[in-house]
């Protein structure tokens, strides 16, 4: 026999388990199935969470998984490659090795992977000092040399954003478009350069970021360097439901994927939410546990008209 919950939550992070924890305080049976690989552990601390500020993310993590086990949820290590309709209802969530379970809800909070340039070093410095929030990270650099690496059509807006934490800030333009004549009149005013030419990598000594370094051979020397990933949405074991990711657009520029939800987290397929980075790339940590909560709120309310169904049904059965 399979086990079964009321709710199976797939992703462990701040949405998932905040989602958990409000669920199991509603005494509802809760699994939570974690892969174990949050988007933010290469990040030291974890910024903008009120009573939280400072925190290491695997110290959140290791805090949100005491509590939601203090009201009797339970939390595995697995990681989920499928899931499907059965009967009444319900959905069999499939793991890789092979283990399954029955839900009556599914709540998704498997987040996103952050598709990065292809340049040397990028990958090895990400969420370190190769950065793209500056709402994360722009406290910590602050009034240091930054370095802007353009990838997308929004290179000029986030050297902008960046000029708000530091004066120094350079935009180089990696072989991108270049900026329009107003775009250029906006950088000049704020005190930012351009630098022509694409960048071969990054210059890094003693374990720091220190400059990049373009291909014809010229070094720039800086303290951070800001990215733009592709936020792409890790939700490829839904379409087993036929659900599947949506383009999301910022300025009218595809900036990632997601699966599209309503206010609540809702999806297209009745029974599953989603919550978190998942459903909204730009989602900072707390937001995601706001948003674990507010997903989780709606499916027991749906729940509790489940359970109602069912309670009258039996009742006039009698």
């Amino acid at each position: 026999m399979e086990d079964s919950y009321d709710v199976v939550v797939v992703g462990g992070g701040a949405a998932g388990l905040g989602g958990a924890l409000a669920l199991s305080r509603a005494r509802r049976s809760v699994l939570v199935i974690d892969a174990g690989a949050p988007r933010n552990a290469p990040a030291g601390h974890i910024h903008n969470y009120l009573g939280r500020e400072g925190t290491p993310p695997g110290e959140l993590l290791a805090i949100g998984r005491e509590e939601v086990a203090g009201y009797g949820g339970e939390i595995v290590t697995g990681t989920v490659t499928s899931a499907d309709k059965i009967g009444d209802g319900q959905f069999r969530v499939t793991l890789a090795d092979g283990a399954t379970v029955r839900a009556r809800r599914l709540l998704v909070t498997t987040g996103l992977v952050d598709v990065l340039p292809d340049i040397p070093g990028v990958a090895e410095r990400w969420g370190r000092d190769v950065l793209h929030c500056p709402y994360c990270h722009g406290w910590e650099v602050r009034d240091q040399p930054i370095g802007v690496l353009a990838g997308s059509p929004l290179a000029v807006h986030q050297a902008l954003m960046w000029r708000q934490w530091t004066e120094n800030v350079t935009l180089f333009l990696n072989d991108a478009d270049e900026p329009t004549g107003e775009e250029y009149e906006q950088l000049a005013a704020r005190g930012i350069a351009v630098i022509d030419g694409g960048v071969a990598g990054l210059e890094v000594q003693d374990d720091r970021l220190t400059g990049v370094r373009l291909r014809a051979g010229q070094v720039f020397s800086l303290a951070a360097v800001v990215v733009p990933p592709l936020f792409r949405a890790r939700a490829e074991f839904l379409t087993s439901l036929g659900l599947d990711t949506t383009e999301m657009e910022m300025a009218g520029h595809v900036i990632g994927t997601a699966v599209a939800s309503d206010a609540t987290g809702a999806t297209a397929v009745p029974g599953v939410w989603v919550a978190g980075n998942v459903a909204d790339p730009k989602a900072q940590v707390i937001v995601a546990a706001g948003a674990g909560l507010s997903a989780a709120a709606a499916i027991n309310a749906d729940l509790v008209m489940d359970d109602t169904s069912l309670a009258v049904a039996g009742a006039l059965s009698r």
